[in-house]
């Protein structure tokens, strides 16, 4: 069973926690990440792009010329796709961009996020946050004291409010609770910063 160090808000380690083989130590399936994420991305997209067809714009209800004798191709209305003024030939309508995956697909895409993670060494574990009030200041010493510089996720028990209001202002942090989790979330930073209650919980989650 792997382990990982646990610190305090100084940076001190305080211990260590035992992490599950079968989170945090499998072989990465990419494809099931790549799945994950583009289904993530899809369902943030609006998809209220709308075109109007040749029976939506205004105008052309008459036929423009008989159909024969005048030399001319045939045509039906002013107002088809080669007409100036004309509707848009397969133009977008609204729709949802959303397609589902399989739950089993969800869960593997984040074990295989935090298995990279891990091995990586972009993992990071904290006793908790002490914060008897909301500050960006104390929250981005935290950052500095854990050695943490760039891009990171922080993940945090559901009812720690004072610290998802102190690192919610922190431009480089994404902080998130632990049943907020998700695969787009773990992957796009970094590193991932959990406090211990939080890993303990995720990792009930997706044993």
């Amino acid at each position: 069973m792997a382990t990982v160090e646990v610190k305090d808000m100084s940076g001190k380690k305080v211990g260590t926690a035992d992490l599950a083989d079968t989170v945090f130590a499998i072989a990465p399936n990419t494809f099931a990440v790549h799945q994950v994420v583009r289904s993530q991305m899809a369902a943030r997209r609006q998809g209220t792009h709308d075109t109007k067809g040749r029976s939506e714009v205004s105008g052309g209800g008459a036929k423009p010329w008989r159909q024969k004798g005048t030399g001319r191709a045939r045509q039906g209305s002013i107002r088809s796709g080669q007409w100036k003024g004309g509707g848009v030939i397969f133009g977008p309508t609204p729709r949802s961009y959303a397609f589902k995956v399989p739950n089993k697909v969800v869960k593997l895409a984040m074990r295989s996020v935090l298995s990279a993670k891990n091995t990586d060494g972009q993992l990071f574990v904290v006793d908790g946050f002490d914060i008897t009030e909301p500050s960006t200041k104390q929250a981005s010493a935290i950052l500095q004291a854990l050695g943490i510089e760039k891009r990171v996720t922080i993940v945090v028990s559901n009812d720690d409010v004072n610290a998802i209001k102190s690192f919610r202002n922190i431009p480089k942090a994404r902080i998130i609770t632990a049943s907020e989790a998700n695969t787009y979330d773990l992957v796009d930073n970094t590193s991932v910063l959990f406090t211990k209650p939080a890993l303990e919980w995720l990792e009930g989650v997706l044993k």
